[in-house]
């Protein structure tokens, strides 16, 4: 029942999004735009890059320094083995599967905040750049303006192609927040 329900609704989209895409076809011009290529080209999103860049940067160094100490752990650890009792064997292994999970706990954190910066500058660049599309779709009188970055489009012109032009426009108009 619920899969006959799910089909209905997808059925009913399908043909809603038909309509709609028919209607705007008739009705007037479509643009095309690649948010990913705005957010990566544009001034902001380049300033918002080496940021981030940064912050990957030292975050790395953090890692890689932990990993080295970890690695010599490690050697050290297989290297005494055959001498070492087996109660200082356990000790070593317990204290070695400790920083182990610290390091693995160092990973995971620091990719969690990197997606957090990420999601934070995209929540900030983003709405700036949907007022300049909006703006341009509006001024043009485009019936419909396409993300190809979002949605799979297998083909369209190239002269329908926008993305430069928002570019353009961010780079001249957006103005980053005061901090």
């Amino acid at each position: 029942m619920k899969k006959i329900q799910f089909f209905a609704v997808n059925m009913v989209l399908l043909v809603a999004f038909a309509l709609t895409s028919s209607a705007a076809l008739a009705s007037g011009k479509i643009a095309f735009v690649d948010m990913r290529e705005v957010m990566v080209s544009s001034e902001a999103g380049k300033r918002a890059a080496d940021e981030f860049k940064k912050v990957f940067e030292r975050e790395r160094e953090v890692i890689q320094t932990r990993e080295a100490e970890l690695k010599k752990l490690k050697d050290d650890l297989d290297r005494q083995r055959p001498v070492m009792t087996e109660a200082a064997l356990r000790d070593r292994e317990t204290a070695y599967q400790r920083k182990f999970r610290d390091y693995q706990n160092l990973v995971r954190d620091a990719n969690e905040a990197l997606q957090q910066r990420d999601q934070e500058l995209t929540k900030t660049l983003m709405p700036e750049v949907l007022k300049i599309i909006n703006s341009l779709g509006e001024r043009e009188k485009y019936s419909m303006i396409m993300d190809v970055s979002s949605v799979p489009v297998p083909f369209f012109s190239k002269e329908l192609d926008i993305t430069k032009r928002v570019i353009d426009e961010f780079n001249k108009t957006y103005r980053p927040p005061k901090k």
